[in-house]
């Protein structure tokens, strides 16, 4: 049922009312379509993140990028990606968060085609930024759609599914992405890796433009532009510096920069206190609720997680074992299967577990974890894919069974009239940990390899690694006490 606090109504619905006997009825077909609609949205923003990866030796050698420019084909889209976020989610709220996520799919579909089409380093780099715009302006509204569309069981459902997509889109972009350059279709090299995104773009908009229902604060604000800059500006000299920082050993500028967006950040902060009550780009009360801003902290480690997990695994598998590239694909595919089969546990339970759910998945991944990393240190070298298969899968279903209810949980008592901006803010925390994440793997892994293909040090450096992982896991873990025992209603 849509909520008052919506100005337009939905134009359909997933039809949450409960029945007389006070069971959920199922979806309806406009609904489950709508849902398709935003996953494959969520799907194809996520995916674009890491399909580059595997294809980033062949991008460079066609392309002729030298070391810096082929850094930039991911950092240009990640940073521009955070720096976004909070804004596009704002948008939603004002304009509509079914024509905001419609705008942002044209823009990611036109960038996608100019990135297959791009000659040069330079087009390129230009043209991720561009995709990075688009996704900014994509991803908060997936999320909010799902809080303002769905009710009960059918919310949890979706956000379960909604969990499953995302953690399947983060192990598969690598092996997509070497799959598709690999099988060189039509002589295209790497290109099909961005323009697969242009049908899929399309059909997203002309779904979405029939069936997500549209929906925005009933009356809506203008935009915040002094908190749109310096939310932006505080993210830029935060992430940067992170970015940056090992390729550049470290140098002084880098923590000046980190200093400065701190400063930034602080100054956002008060200038938002100001604004309460006269259009704030964000409203600050949804930080005061523990259960928000708990999930708000899991977001952000888990983010720290995923920066810190599979980057150094890609390398040790290859490095420290000496895998060929699809060998380690197949190890990832291993990860994929038992973050799916995860993700649909969560997805059945329909939320009735509460806080349960996501902390029984880290603990089987903690547990899953202590047991690879035992692997690792006693079999050194001769450690098999066949080996690792029972703790590496356990390893993904255990991460599956957070995504989907941790982002439920977390936003299931902000008002409809806030969920773009919470959902900006939720999805910032990821991109900020993942660049955490992405800066301690310089101090833990890289400062002991030192760039070396010596097998026994890229070992050594990921055992330290795992410490580290059950570290955050134990971490993300006590700060899920913050959700409910038992599940809670949406705030209507």
């Amino acid at each position: 049922m849509p909520s008052p606090a919506l100005g337009n109504e939905p134009q359909h619905t997933a039809d949450s009312a409960h029945t007389p006997s006070g069971r959920q009825p199922t979806m309806t077909l406009a609904a489950r379509i709508t849902l398709v609609v935003l996953l494959v949205a969520e799907l194809m923003d996520i995916l674009d993140q890491s399909v580059v990866l595997t294809a980033l030796p062949v991008i460079q050698s066609s392309s002729g990028a030298g070391p810096a420019a082929t850094q930039w084909l991911t950092a240009a889209y990640s940073l521009m990606v955070a720096v976004g976020l909070i804004t596009g989610g704002r948008l939603g709220d004002i304009h509509g968060r079914r024509k905001i996520l419609l705008i942002g799919t044209v823009v990611f579909t036109a960038a996608s085609l100019l990135c297959g089409l791009a000659t040069g380093a330079d087009v390129l780099i230009g043209a991720r930024v561009l995709q990075g715009a688009g996704v900014a302006l994509m991803i908060p509204q997936v999320l909010a759609t799902l809080h303002v569309t769905f009710d009960g069981e059918n919310r949890s459902k979706a956000f379960g599914l909604y969990g499953a997509v995302l953690s399947l889109a983060n192990v598969l972009g690598p092996v997509l992405g070497g799959l598709l350059t690999e099988a060189d279709l039509l002589g295209l090299s790497w290109r099909p890796i961005f323009l697969i995104n242009v049908p899929v773009g399309l059909a997203v908009i002309i779904l979405g433009r029939r069936f997500i229902p549209e929906s925005t604060v009933q009356k809506a604000d203008r935009l915040d532009l002094t908190g749109m800059l310096l939310s932006a500006l505080a993210v830029v000299l935060i992430v940067f510096p992170l970015t940056e920082g090992h390729t550049h050993h470290w140098p002084p500028w880098c923590f000046a920069l980190l200093a400065a967006g701190l400063l930034v950040l602080g100054v956002f902060l008060r200038h938002q206190r100001r604004k309460q009550g006269d259009a704030p780009l964000v409203t600050l009360s949804v930080l005061r609720g523990r259960q928000f801003s708990g999930g708000l902290s899991a977001q952000l480690v888990l983010g720290l997680l995923c920066g810190l997990f599979f980057m150094t695994w890609t390398l040790y598998l290859q490095r420290g074992l000496g895998m060929s590239p699809f060998r380690a694909a197949v190890a990832f595919v291993l990860l994929a299967i038992g973050e799916l089969a995860g993700a649909t546990t969560a997805a059945k339970s329909a939320g009735r577990f509460g806080r349960r759910m996501p902390q029984a998945g880290v603990l089987i991944a903690l547990a899953s974890m202590a047991a690879y990393e035992l692997q690792v240190s006693s079999r050194q070298g001769d450690l098999s894919l066949l080996a690792m298969t029972a703790p590496v899968v356990l390893i993904g279903f255990g991460l599956g069974m957070v995504g989907g209810p941790l982002a439920d949980m977390s936003l299931a008592k902000v008002p409809n009239e806030n969920a773009g901006s919470a959902s900006g803010l939720f999805n910032t925390a990821m991109h900020l940990g993942i660049a955490l994440g992405t800066a301690l793997t310089a101090l833990v892994f890289f400062a002991a390899t030192n760039g070396s293909p010596d097998e026994a040090l890229n070992r050594d450096a990921f055992t330290s690694v795992l410490w580290w992982v059950g570290a955050t896991l134990a971490a993300m873990w006590a700060l899920m006490f913050f959700l409910p025992k038992q599940a809670n209603s949406q705030v209507g």
